[in-house]
């Protein structure tokens, strides 16, 4: 590992890359040791508080963990796909919400992505995720169901559009897009869509994934694409009169 750091730079900042880079390098293995903190105060030339600053770092992105006692340490943790997709869920709600996204963005981006999918979900569509998706439209069905249960289901169903793809790159990929794009979606345009609509759409996409009917997919999601941005489109008129 480089050692040398730059004065002008936070040294806890450096350390924590310079650990990160060996990590994804295969320098420092998956459950492998760390050196301790003191070996790396001395590596480094700093104080133990400033490595231990660097390891809250690597610790806080899931790069390592740590372990008390007279075989602990700090390790070097083995990624899950799925703790990788709450920090893409995390990440991308908050790039929403803290700069200006606008709506046909957000959705544009969303449809596009989940296109990618649907060849793969119509080739590899399994019983489980075709009854995961008929649950989720059942659900929206529900009479007296609540609009932030519905917009949930909604979610829940997109998701298993895209589990569907059995890929879990994509899945992963894909975490941002539907768990924070999609309820940004649901926020603005809940108001004036038509469930009914929604469900219809909805039943016709899954009947097309079930028959591996990629194109009737494609053009089932493409529906609802455009409904969405029609619904998007109205209601910031609405807003721009008021």
């Amino acid at each position: 590992m480089k050692t040398e750091l730059d004065s002008a730079r936070d040294y806890s900042q450096q350390i924590a890359q310079t650990i990160r880079d060996a990590i994804i390098s295969g320098d420092l293995p998956v459950d492998g040791r760390l050196p301790s903190e003191g070996d790396l105060a001395a590596r480094f030339n700093v104080s133990r508080p400033t490595v231990r600053e660097a390891l809250k770092r690597l610790a806080a992105q899931n790069l390592i963990r740590t372990q008390r006692g007279a075989t602990g340490g700090a390790f070097v943790n083995r990624l899950s796909f799925d703790e990788a997709q709450e920090h893409m869920v995390t990440t991308a709600t908050l790039l929403l919400s803290m700069n200006t996204v606008d709506f046909e963005t957000a959705a544009e981006a969303r449809f596009a992505l989940e296109r990618a999918c649907l060849p793969l979900a119509c080739a590899r569509r399994t019983p489980s995720h075709l009854a995961s998706m008929r649950a989720e439209i059942a659900r929206q069905g529900t009479e007296g169901l609540t609009d932030e249960a519905f917009c949930a289901s909604d979610v829940a169903f997109h998701r298993a559009l895209v589990d569907a793809a059995s890929n879990p790159v994509l899945s992963w990929h894909m975490a941002g897009a539907v768990e924070a794009m999609q309820p940004l979606m649901n926020m603005i345009t809940f108001t004036a869509r038509s469930r009914a609509r929604i469900v219809a759409m909805h039943e016709t996409l899954t009947e097309a994934v079930d028959k591996g009917k990629a194109k009737q997919a494609n053009a089932a999601l493409d529906s609802l694409a455009s409904y969405t941005m029609e619904l998007g489109g109205a209601i910031r008129a609405q807003r721009g009169v008021r």
